[in-house]
C-alpha cells in the first residue's frame, strides 16, 4: 500500500503542477495534438512504473518502465519470471494499466486521430457512434462517454462469466482487463493454461474476438442493430481469417501431433484468436507445433484486430485495402483502359487514403526491419530478434525464440528493453504521432 500511495501522490503533484502552469485558451493545433498524444503515453509509463520500482519487486527502473509501457500499450510482454510472487495490489495495478490503455487507444483511434487526419483513420469516422452522422468534432465528449459505457458493460459481463466458470473474483477481474484491452497480462506464470478449464478458454476466446472488433459496432448492436456485424466488411474479413487460420492449425494438430479433435479445436482456436487480436494469452506452447501453424501465427502478428478495437498491429482494415489495391493493379494490367476503384462495402476509398495506407505499411515494415537489426546487434539470435520486434511493434507480447509463449523478456539487454519499449509505443499509437513528434522539420515554423 505504501509504494502505491507514494506513487499516487507523486503523480498527483505532477498533475496539479501541469494544471496550474499550462492552462491555454486556444484550440489545439496539429502540432500540439501530436505532442500530447506522444507525451501522454510516455508520461503514463514513467509515472506508472513507480509502484513496481518503489515496492522493490522490480528493482530495476528500466524493467519497471518496460513492464508498465507494456501494460499501457496493451502489449503484454513481461520481464517477470515469477508473476505469482507479486502481491495482489501490484498484480491489480499491472492488469489495470492494460484496461486503461485499451480504452485510451479506442478513444485515440475513433476520436483523436481522425481530427489529425493521420494513418488512414479518416476511413473510420463514419463508424463513430453518435446523434449526427459523420460529424465527429462537435461530439468527441459524447463519443467518449458512449465508448466508456460500452467498454464498462462488456467488462462487467466477462468478469461475471469467468467467475461463474470457476475463476476466483480477483483473477476474473485481472484477466478480464487483459482480455478487453487485448493485452495478455495474467496473474499466473502459465497464463490461462494454469486453469485447464474449457469454459474459461471459450469465454476468453469469445471476448477476445469482441475486443478485436470495432467498438462502435458493439454500440450499434446494443442499440438493436444486431445485423451490423454481418454488414461490416472489415468484421467479416476478420472472422474469415480467424476461421481459415484456426482450421489449418487444428488440422495440423489433429493429423501431425495426435491431438483429439476436441482438444485440437480448443488449443488451436485459442492461440489463433489470441495472436490475431494481439492479446497474447496462452494455453499451449505454439513453438512446439509444426511450421505451418507457426507461419500462420507469425503472419497474424502483423494483421491485428479491426480499426476502433483494442487490438494492435497493422489492423484488418489496412490489410483489406492493400489486398484490394493489389487485385486492382493486376486487373489494370489485364485491362489497361478499365476504370477501377477500391471499395470497402458500399464506400469507394479515395486514392489519397490508399496512398496513406501504403505509406503506413512501408514505414511499419521499415521500422520492423530496423528493429530486428538493432536487436540482432545486441546479441539476440535471428528468430528471437524477429519475434521480439514483431511482438513489440504489434503489441502482442509473446513472440518466437527466446521470447516465446513460455519465456519472458528479462534476458533482453538494457538498451534492447528501451528499444522494444519505444517500438511498443510506436505500434500502439499507429506510428505517425511518434514519428512526426521526433521529426525536427515538424518543429520548424
Amino acid at each position: 500500500m505504501i509504494p502505491l500511495a507514494i506513487s499516487a501522490g507523486i503523480t498527483a503533484v505532477v498533475g496539479l503542477f501541469l494544471i496550474f502552469t499550462c492552462r491555454v485558451k486556444y484550440e489545439l493545433r496539429l502540432r500540439e495534438g501530436f505532442t500530447l498524444v506522444a507525451l501522454t503515453w510516455i508520461s503514463f509509463a514513467f509515472l506508472g512504473a513507480l509502484p513496481f520500482y518503489m515496492s522493490g519487486y522490480i528493482p530495476s527502473y528500466t524493467d519497471a518502465f518496460f513492464e508498465t509501457m507494456s501494460g499501457f500499450t496493451t502489449t503484454g510482454a513481461s520481464i517477470l519470471s515469477d508473476i505469482e510472487r507479486l502481491p495482489h495490489g501490484l498484480l491489480f495495478w499491472r492488469s489495470f494499466t492494460h484496461w486503461l490503455g485499451g480504452m485510451g487507444i479506442i478513444l485515440l483511434s475513433l476520436a483523436i486521430l481522425p481530427l489529425l487526419g493521420v494513418g488512414g483513420m479518416q476511413l473510420y469516422k463514419a463508424e463513430v457512434p453518435g446523434p449526427e452522422h459523420d460529424k465527429l468534432r462537435p461530439r468527441i465528449k459524447d463519443t467518449a462517454k458512449i465508448l466508456w459505457e460500452v467498454y464498462l458493460l462488456i467488462t462487467a459481463v466477462e468478469i461475471i462469466a469467468l467467475y461463474i466458470a470457476g475463476m476466483d473474483f480477483f483473477d476474473s477481474i485481472c484477466h478480464t482487463f487483459g482480455t478487453m484491452a487485448t493485452g495478455g497480462f495474467s496473474t499466473k506464470n502459465s497464463s490461462i493454461g494454469y486453469y485447464n478449464n474449457a469454459w474459461v478458454d471459450y469465454i476468453i476466446i469469445v471476448f477476445m474476438i469482441i475486443a478485436g472488433i470495432n467498438f462502435s459496432l458493439h454500440y450499434k448492436a446494443l442499440r438493436g442493430k444486431l445485423t451490423i456485424y454481418g454488414r461490416d466488411p472489415e468484421t467479416k474479413f476478420f472472422l474469415f481469417l480467424i476461421m481459415i487460420g484456426a482450421l489449418v492449425i487444428i488440422g495440423d494438430l489433429f493429423f501431425s501431433y495426435n491431438y483429439s479433435i476436441v482438444e485440437g479445436i480448443r488449443k488451436g482456436l485459442f492461440q489463433t484468436v489470441s495472436i490475431i487480436t494481439t492479446t497474447g494469452y496462452g494455453t499451449a506452447d505454439y513453438e512446439k507445433w509444426g511450421s505451418s501453424a507457426q507461419i500462420i501465427l507469425f503472419i497474424f502478428m502483423f494483421l491485428g484486430g479491426c480499426a476502433g478495437s483494442t487490438g494492435g498491429a497493422m489492423k484488418i482494415m489496412r490489410s483489406l485495402v492493400l489486398l484490394k489495391f493489389a487485385i486492382n493493379e493486376i486487373k489494370r494490367l489485364i485491362h489497361p483502359n478499365a476504370v477501377l476503384s477500391i471499395r470497402i462495402g458500399q464506400r469507394a476509398i479515395p486514392r489519397e487514403i490508399v496512398g496513406n495506407i501504403a505509406g503506413f505499411f512501408l514505414i511499419y515494415t521499415g521500422i520492423f526491419i530496423l528493429g530486428v537489426i538493432c536487436m540482432s546487434l545486441l546479441g539476440l539470435d535471428f528468430l528471437s530478434s524477429f519475434g521480439a520486434v514483431a511482438a513489440s511493434i504489434g503489441n502482442i507480447g509473446p513472440g518466437f525464440g527466446s521470447v516465446g509463449p513460455t519465456d519472458n523478456y528479462a534476458h533482453i539487454p538494457l538498451l534492447g528493453k528501451w528499444i522494444l519499449s519505444i517500438l511498443m509505443l510506436v505500434g500502439r499509437l499507429e506510428i505517425y504521432p511518434v514519428i512526426i513528434f521526433l521529426t525536427p522539420t515538424f518543429w520548424k515554423e
